[in-house]
């Protein structure tokens, strides 16, 4: 019944935002790691180049992005969104273009990693910020559900597809099929329709204002145009996220998690199919399989937040999901080791599956409109650069260790890091925190 109204509620509006989502989403999955493959493939690169394509990707595309989150925060979000939907599909048909030329090189891949990367931030900043003007307050959790249902789906079926689809197709075809899928966004978020207005600079405002989180009325006259960006503006989403007792604890423990849950992926690959055996659709099918852990999870999460509250679903499954990395540390060959990696993996997503649709919407219940497109900018581009990081530091120490104890290095610290979740709810309640009200 909850459910039901809340998805009375999001709209039309909302139903073409998903419908964007959905669409990107399932052709970036299907294209999993279509630049790496194409770079070994084509262009015969060797491991140094495979991990210099993905740092470079992240840590460049990230520092690239830095003053978009800014820029972002005080325009119109839906035709940024349209604007980086374009730019990703335009990039990504370069290389199809250039392999049929027959002038495809690895600076060219450098580039188009690069720009996605760059791309992808700005339209993560520019969607949550339009998502929390778009959907009222109360049904921020069930959008924000529904999203983590559709990516767990399309992370579960993407890859597998992708993968036959590359050996019957050729080396580019999901690659075309990524760019297709952002072509196919730009429509549907085209078809939103224009109800928006950017977002006024305030001439005063405390350190963390109150918040309506009301979207803005069909038929808003247009608004001036935005300020111009200043310098101090491109830290802004860090010092806020910083000087928040709210968000801090909580920007540190999720930075870290993702880092050293990326930073392992390599390793493990290196351990499963390089040294225990394991095929590689058995590899892909142990982490493929799981996946419906997410599905689970996310369907879970606004059940759990109306019983338990929203704080304490966030505190729990914050520390759950801590738990089972260290398990990968245990693997051993044949089919007693694949049913471990799928438990762990099983137990790790359906907790993130909780986890992730509680913590975007505790985030944007935290961060005033004003602040949500810098802040969630600020957010993922700490984020690559961290992941990019810990990437690197742990391939080095997978080569002086081996990467069965790089794993093992990887969980039991992140057993340490619930230390970092957020200890109490923020003093300004939420309707996620009443119980009640989700019921009513």
């Amino acid at each position: 019944m909850v459910a039901g109204a809340a998805g009375r509620g999001l709209g039309r509006e909302f139903r073409w935002l998903w419908t964007a989502y959905a669409v990107s989403v399932c052709g970036t999955r299907l294209a999993f790691d279509a630049l790496p493959l194409i770079a070994v493939l084509v262009l015969d690169v060797g491991p140094a180049e495979v991990s210099a394509l993905a740092a470079t990707g992240l840590a460049v595309g990230a520092a690239v992005a830095v003053p978009l989150g800014p820029w972002v925060e005080f325009r119109r979000k839906r035709p940024v969104m349209i604007g980086t939907d374009l730019l990703r599909a335009g990039a990504l048909l370069t290389v199809p273009a250039a392999y049929a030329l027959d002038l495809l090189s690895f600076p060219q891949l450098l580039l188009v990693s690069v720009v996605v990367a760059a791309a992808d931030i700005t339209f993560g900043a520019a969607s949550g910020a339009f998502l929390k003007s778009l959907v009222p307050p109360e049904h921020l959790l069930t959008a924000n559900g529904r999203f983590e249902a559709t990516n767990w789906t399309a992370t579960m079926l993407g890859p597998p597809l992708g993968g036959a689809a590359i050996g019957l197709l050729g080396p580019v075809v999901t690659l075309v099929t990524d760019a297709v899928s952002y072509l196919l966004s730009a429509t549907a978020l085209r078809a939103i329709g224009d109800t928006e207005r950017p977002t006024e600079r305030p001439s005063k405002r405390p350190a963390h204002p109150a918040h309506s989180g009301e979207a803005p009325a069909e038929g808003t006259p247009p608004q001036p145009a935005a300020p111009r960006l200043r310098a101090r503006d491109l830290l802004d989403g860090w010092r806020y996220i910083l000087t928040s007792p709210a968000l801090r604890p909580l920007f540190l423990n999720t930075i870290l998690v993702n880092g050293l849950i990326m930073a392992t992926a390599p390793l493990l690959l290196v351990l499963m199919v390089g040294e225990l055996g394991f095929t590689p659709w058995q590899y892909g099918l142990s982490f493929a399989l799981p996946c419906v852990g997410g599905l689970i999870g996310s369907r879970l999460a606004r059940r759990l937040v109306a019983r338990y509250g929203q704080h304490r679903v966030l505190l729990a499954t914050g520390v759950l999901r801590a738990c089972w990395p260290v398990g990968l540390a245990f693997i051993r060959p044949g089919v007693t080791g694949l049913v471990l990696v799928m438990a762990v993996e099983l137990g790790l997503i359906t907790c993130m599956g909780v986890f992730n649709p509680v913590m975007a919407t505790y985030r944007l219940d935290e961060t005033p409109p004003d602040r949500v497109a810098r802040t969630l900018s600020a957010w993922s581009v700490t984020s690559k650069l961290t992941i990019a990081a810990l990437t690197a530091l742990w391939g080095l120490l997978a080569a002086v260790t081996g990467p069965r104890t790089a794993v093992a290095a990887a969980g039991a610290l992140m057993l340490a890091t619930p230390l970092l979740l957020p200890r109490h709810r923020p003093a300004r309640p939420s309707p996620q925190d009443d119980p009640a009200e989700l019921k009513g």
